[in-house]
């Protein structure tokens, strides 16, 4: 009964530890998520700002060619994918790697190849022996700015200006709230109708431009790229915060429901071995009772 009693104490103490770090991870996710969720909310405006100038452009350009307009038959399509460098945050990564998974198997289906472009090792680590990965950027998500947007675009353009592929699609976690990311999928090239597709109302709002608006959608095409890159980028790392601070506050409280039942397996096996210890006494006075 000793050893029962050393080895449910062992237990709390373990999990107690545990308790400490799910707390102390919780605190640290909940402290980068409201940075990361103001960079993103401060953000917001301007990218679906730009997307209606864009889409207004795209729009009226029937006549502008562009190389990042050109709408080829889709024989092969890549995917910039976003998921975290590091897990402990519940379904975040699982649910992006599903529907990039679904997504494949739909390209597939249709005939069309499929690379990636992979940013986070958590989706790169799942890919990795499953789909082609082009490119890949580990460990830059606990700090970047618009150059890791910029580099990715970089990246991707000019294979597409030299046909290697003929769509560019855009996977992330779209942040609603700590408790709920969705995974989305966008078409950022060709870039003819991504506009008219994501854009807000006031794509339709004429305006008058200066210079013409070829010069304006050369411009703004690989900015427009690169915003949306970033965009997805911010709300990665919001989500990846959110959903682990929701799990780290489970775990905390799991680990307190189970100390909790360790305690009182402790106190009953405690008693259990008192009452055992009391009735050797009694069984030994009144065997010696009975020689007398």
């Amino acid at each position: 009964m000793g050893a029962s009693l050393k080895e449910i104490k062992r237990q709390s103490v373990a999990v107690d530890k545990t308790r400490q770090i799910t707390r102390a991870m919780n605190m640290v996710a909940a402290s980068k998520l409201k940075s990361a969720q103001l960079k993103m909310e401060k953000f917001r405006p301007y990218a679906d700002k730009l997307m209606g100038v864009f889409g207004s452009l795209a729009g009226r350009a029937e006549s502008i060619t562009s190389p990042l307009l050109a709408v080829r038959e889709p024989r092969k399509v890549r995917v910039i994918m976003m998921t975290s460098d590091r897990g402990l945050c519940g379904g975040f990564n699982t649910n992006i790697i599903k529907a990039v998974t679904n997504f494949i198997k739909e390209k597939n289906a249709e005939g069309q190849e499929v690379s990636l472009i992979a940013v986070g090792k958590k989706g790169r680590d799942s890919f990795r022996k499953k789909e082609s990965i082009v490119s890949e950027h580990i460990e830059k998500l606990g700090s970047f700015d618009m150059s890791l947007a910029a580099e990715i675009a970089g990246e991707a353009v000019p294979p597409f200006v030299a046909e290697e592929y003929d769509e560019l699609y855009l996977c992330y976690n779209e942040f609603r709230n700590i408790a709920s990311q969705k995974p989305v999928i966008i078409r950022l090239l060709p870039a003819s109708t991504v506009g008219s597709e994501e854009a807000s109302p006031e794509s339709s709002i004429e305006y008058i431009y200066e210079p013409s608006e070829e010069q304006l959608l050369a411009h703004i095409i690989p900015m427009y790229l690169r915003v949306l890159i970033y965009r997805g980028l911010l709300e990665t790392s919001a989500g990846e915060h959110g959903s682990r601070m929701v799990a780290m506050d489970n775990a905390t409280s799991n680990c307190e429901e189970m100390i909790q039942s360790l305690t009182q397996q402790f106190n009953r096996a405690r008693q259990a071995a008192i009452t055992a210890e009391l009735m050797d006494i009694v069984g030994g006075t009144e065997a010696l009772a009975a020689g007398k």
